[in-house]
């Protein structure tokens, strides 16, 4: 038998619990929170995981205590996380966007729960999928992943730390509820099967180093603070040394800079799935739980010789412009199931740009989208 198949882990997991483990896995070694429903368990399991790989925890007395301390850790070179669900990400929001102007990597776990407000702290929804595109002010990247299994969790946390790092940027974990609170069988791989991306770091001497500085792929060095690097870290638009700068050509320089280092990453960041779509005429867009609700219904559905396929994004944004104007060039319509009233529909009513009609499938009531809806939606339009 080979070394990797017996170093290899079947595993009965919780998705926050396989957050948590492959949070360590990824080398996650600093993780401040404050508890939230549906998301506690995480930092549940890291207050325990954390001191055994030589880690940190550390309750923070808010959520936006919690995102400043992680924003700390990480310019020291450590690897960091939070997680929290929609009122704690609301809260966030001010420190992401301190984050994205001064290029911090970190994780922000969500578990998706039923809002506005307090809203349905124990139920599912997919209420943050806009949030996570613009919750922060201003023009700027966002990279948010969107599970839609318990081994899913594991690996998309995994990618999540290495987007963060690779890029110097926050990076957002969409869980829903159902999600984190299911248990599933999840093969744990051995350590040295895992690939992991590191931030990139200077090369030259503390002297020459311009800690914004341009690149070919417009991801400056990052040095590790207490490791003779000096430099100013600001939300204030800055030159290459960090000091703040309000010229015209600087403010432009550098949010162009923010944005492009994300759209030249499109090829590593972006991540989709597609089922059934080489001959389908109905094309079904959906993530998270309700695309498992969706892959129900579309068995039943080509059970009956109905021709539909799944076109699901792990990467929610940067949004899969490219696979869904290449499925409505080839499909007659397209369905949005959401737990929600309408977020991701819109960015795929703006990209099929009338290329075939889009219809939604929502439901806020805090339960799952049973299959049956798709289902009688995908019934509705093949007998039309």
């Amino acid at each position: 038998m080979s070394t990797q198949t017996t170093s290899r882990q079947v595993r009965l997991l919780q998705g926050n619990e396989a957050c948590a483990d492959a949070a360590i896995a990824a080398g996650c070694r600093f993780f401040a929170g404050y508890p939230i429903s549906p998301s506690s368990e995480i930092a549940e399991y890291l207050s325990t995981l954390l001191p055994r790989v030589g880690g940190r925890f550390i309750q923070m007395e808010d959520e936006i205590a919690a995102m400043g301390a992680i924003l700390g850790a990480a310019v020291t070179g450590v690897k960091a996380m939070t997680a929290t669900s929609g009122p704690g990400y609301s809260l966030k929001q001010e420190n992401i966007g301190y984050a994205i102007m001064a290029e911090i990597p970190c994780v922000i776990v969500n578990v998706m729960r039923g809002g506005p407000s307090t809203g349905l702290p124990t139920s599912p929804a997919q209420a943050d999928v806009m949030q996570a595109r613009w919750g922060t002010h201003g023009d700027h990247p966002a990279v948010a992943l969107a599970p839609a299994s318990v081994r899913e969790v594991y690996e998309e946390t995994i990618r999540a730390f290495n987007i963060a790092e690779r890029y110097r940027i926050p990076v957002t974990l969409l869980v829903d509820e159902i999600i984190a609170h299911m248990r599933e069988r999840v093969v744990v791989p051995d350590p040295s099967q895992i690939v992991l991306w590191e931030r990139p770091r200077p090369t030259v001497a503390p002297e020459q180093y311009l800690p914004y500085g341009d690149t070919p792929s417009g991801v400056p060095p990052m040095a590790d603070f207490g490791t003779g690097y000096r430099y100013h870290v600001t939300g204030l638009y800055h030159d290459p040394r960090g000091l703040p700068k309000d010229s015209p050509e600087v403010v432009d320089g550098v949010l162009r800079r923010l944005m492009r280092k994300i759209e030249q990453g499109i090829p590593e960041i972006q991540k989709y799935e597609e089922e059934g779509l080489l001959h389908a005429t109905i094309g079904v867009i959906a993530y998270g739980s309700a695309a498992r609700s969706a892959k129900a219904a579309i068995r039943v559905a080509q059970e009956r010789g109905l021709r539909i396929g799944l076109l699901r994004p792990l990467t929610l944004w940067p949004f899969p412009e490219a696979a869904v104007r290449s499925l409505a060039e080839r499909v007659r319509h397209i369905i949005v199931p959401e737990m929600n009233l309408g977020q991701l529909v819109l960015e795929v009513e703006r990209v099929v740009a009338g290329r075939c009609p889009v219809h939604r499938v929502n439901r806020v009531t805090g339960e799952p989208i049973p299959p049956d809806e798709i289902l009688a939606k995908i019934q509705e339009l093949t007998a039309a």
